[in-house]
């Protein structure tokens, strides 16, 4: 495997290998070394087929006692991917789980110091830690400090990132048969188009044409490809007629560059389905990459992340019958046209550079849009994107708060303060699950609370378990929504309430999320990520809470695999139909992913919503589970993955380039 020169001493020393049969359904291939690998650090480089499903590779260490570890390993969306880990000292066998089209191609052993090395050259903040850790024979903690240090890239480094693994395009076209129009506005004083053609004129995909719709000012330009013909652009023009007898339709601004498999792997999308979309990543004017989930149709609403290239099926074009009398109304026409979507394919590489961003249709466009469609919901601007405001029912559902608590009087008297006075929503009551509190105040308090008619204590007096207490408490609820909160969190406006019964009123939505700060103010909970820290965790935390997140999402409510119970809306009736949270699995964690998850597999989605946002005060001090409490963890981590597998490694709403080792947004 060729690398460039610059990346050659990461990649360690090259080392023979043989991947032999495993007895593993999942880890089928074991990866056997021709020298000895123990106490070494390795670094491991896939080639992946893309126009495969995006399943990012896994990792299995089998040691000694028979203890196994589990690794999450970087997608395959750039060519090649390289994943660097330390194998233990009393390592006995490596298994692979690679994937559909997945190859590994290399294996490099490094040293210690070869990896102390990097971790000074790139982070050297990170080097004092690992080595103290390292001192104190902390493995876990060790090989995380050096594998955030030295294996995650930032997005501001993208270019070298994509050097370093980029390989020449191999896509066959699927169907060449399959006729693509792609539709180019040219205004006055536009350059670029010349590029643009140049990228049509060389595609791998052979049956395109291309209508380059000249407005105002705008000459034609000398093309030499018969598939290109030029017009001005007409008031009476349509989408379905810019179509014409296409399959499927593509919109380019002048300056747009495709890669040369672009139209092939799009088309490779559509061709026999029934898909409406298909659309892949990109780069943007700046040459930073616009790395999108999988089909989101909320955010593409919200914030048109869709963008450029994407690919319109004629049967989606041919519903829409909308004018497209100039440039800016030909872009907000395919926008809306990519946001009404039914089912949509997202190919998860870099197929286009954009000479200009991707633009939001105006609120009023979008507004008219989602009462044509029979949404009920209007689009309001925001500072990024748009925010889709959804109808409260009439009457308003009552709303059952539940909170598992035991002592602390500070907290659980917050939260109930939070929800019985400070929150702008009437008809609600509160059911406290109390896990046999001793605290004098607290039962006091209880005291207090009982004589508050929408105030219930019910006991549960046996060990603690979490998700048994959470069922407890919706068994009693009378309200048709219920919201699930711990006693560490805190109300901060009035209206969190309200928003999070907006969304949980859908008919398509299965759970709701809020925007969950630390006591400092940092974002503590933006949404799950399925993957994230090898099973499951939370992406951007401790970060500022007004961060705006990649593609603006964390301005608008959008969907995501998972969310906290810490505040987590369900209607009792979709509780009910996949039978609460599994206390017997995940008595305390994983409880609440696994919940989202098989809403999902039902049908419902998970929302995660920036207009409730509220403090979760307790977890900023939290330490890691050590002992007995992290052998607890990691047996209901085990059961999750064994259950979930399948989401661990793709999420798809987390796009496979991005690094599952940091909690940021970072390239691995």
């Amino acid at each position: 495997m060729a690398t460039p020169a610059g990346a050659r001493p990461w990649l360690g020393r090259e080392t023979p290998f043989t991947l032999e049969p495993g007895d593993d359904p999942v880890f089928d291939r074991r990866l056997v070394l021709a020298r000895p690998g123990a106490g070494s650090w390795v670094t491991l480089s896939f080639r992946g087929d893309p126009a495969a499903p995006p399943l990012r590779p896994m990792l299995r260490l089998m040691r000694a006692d028979h203890h196994t570890e589990e690794f999450l390993l970087p997608g395959v969306v750039a060519g090649t991917a390289h994943w660097l880990g330390l194998l233990p000292a009393d390592l006995r066998e490596i298994g692979l789980a690679l994937g559909p089209g997945t190859v590994l191609t290399r294996v490099g052993l490094r040293t210690q110091a070869s990896v102390f090395a990097e971790c000074f050259l790139k982070r050297p903040k990170r080097l004092l830690p690992a080595l103290y850790v390292f001192a104190r024979r902390d493995e876990r903690r060790f090989r995380d400090i050096l594998r955030g240090a030295c294996a995650v890239t930032p997005l501001a480094r993208y270019d070298a990132w994509a050097a370093a693994r980029a390989c020449p395009p191999t896509i066959t076209p699927a169907n060449p048969a399959f006729r693509v129009r792609a539709i180019i506005a040219a205004a006055a004083g536009e350059g670029g188009l010349g590029d643009t053609l140049a990228s049509l004129s060389a595609q791998t995909h052979p049956s395109w044409q291309a209508t380059i719709l000249h407005g105002p000012g705008s000459r034609p330009l000398l093309a030499h490809d018969p598939r290109i013909d030029q017009r001005p652009l007409r008031d009476g023009d349509g989408l379905a007629d810019l179509c014409a007898d296409a399959d499927a339709l593509l919109h380019l601004m002048p300056g747009d560059v495709l890669r040369t498999d672009a139209l092939a792997l799009l088309a490779a999308r559509l061709s026999g389905t029934d898909l409406d979309l298909a659309y892949a990543d990109a780069t943007g004017p700046d040459g930073g990459p616009i790395l999108k989930p999988d089909w989101s149709p909320d955010l593409a609403l919200a914030t048109g992340y869709v963008g450029r290239p994407a690919m319109l099926a004629a049967p989606l074009v041919a519903r829409l019958q909308r004018p497209v009398a100039d440039p800016a109304a030909l872009r907000s026409a395919m926008a809306l046209a990519a946001a009404s979507a039914r089912q949509a394919a997202h190919v998860p590489q870099v197929l286009c550079r954009m000479a200009a961003p991707a633009e939001m249709p105006p609120a009023d466009d979008v507004s008219r849009h989602l009462s044509e469609a029979g949404i009920r919901a209007t689009a309001e601007p925001r500072r990024e994107g748009l925010g889709l405001v959804w109808p409260l029912p009439d009457p308003a559902p009552k709303v059952t708060v539940v909170i598992p608590s035991r002592d602390r009087l500070d907290l659980i008297s917050r939260a109930c303060r939070g929800v019985l006075h400070e929150t702008a929503y009437a008809p609600l009551e509160l059911v406290i699950v109390d896990n046999g509190s001793t605290d004098p105040g607290v039962l006091s308090h209880y005291e207090a609370l009982r004589q508050d008619g929408r105030v219930r204590i019910v006991p549960y007096p046996a060990a603690f378990n979490f998700s048994a207490m959470v069922n407890a408490g919706v068994a009693e609820a009378s309200g048709d929504v219920v919201i699930l909160l711990n006693n560490d969190v805190a109300v901060l406006e009035p209206a969190w309430l309200e928003a999070m019964v907006r969304q949980v009123s859908r008919p398509e939505v299965g759970a709701v999320g809020a925007k969950l700060l630390y006591g400092d103010g940092r974002l503590q909970h933006a949404g799950v990520v399925v993957g994230l820290g090898g099973r499951a965790g939370h992406t951007l935390r401790r970060r500022a809470a007004e961060t705006p997140g990649r593609l603006g999402q964390l301005r608008v409510a959008h969907e995501v695999s998972a969310v906290t119970a810490a505040c987590l809306a369900v209607t009792r009736a979709r509780y009910e139909a996949v039978g609460g949270f599994d206390a017997e699995t995940f008595p305390i964690d994983f409880n609440d992913v696994d919940f989202c998850l098989r809403l999902g597999a039902r049908g419902w989605k998970t929302v995660w919503t920036p207009e409730a946002v509220l403090a979760h005060l307790e977890s900023v001090s939290r330490g890691p589970a050590i002992g007995a409490a992290r052998r607890r963890f990691e047996a209901e981590a085990a059961r999750f993955a064994e259950r979930w597998r399948g989401a661990i490694r793709h999420d798809p709403l987390y796009h496979p380039a991005l690094s599952v080792t940091t909690f940021g947004e970072d390239l691995e």
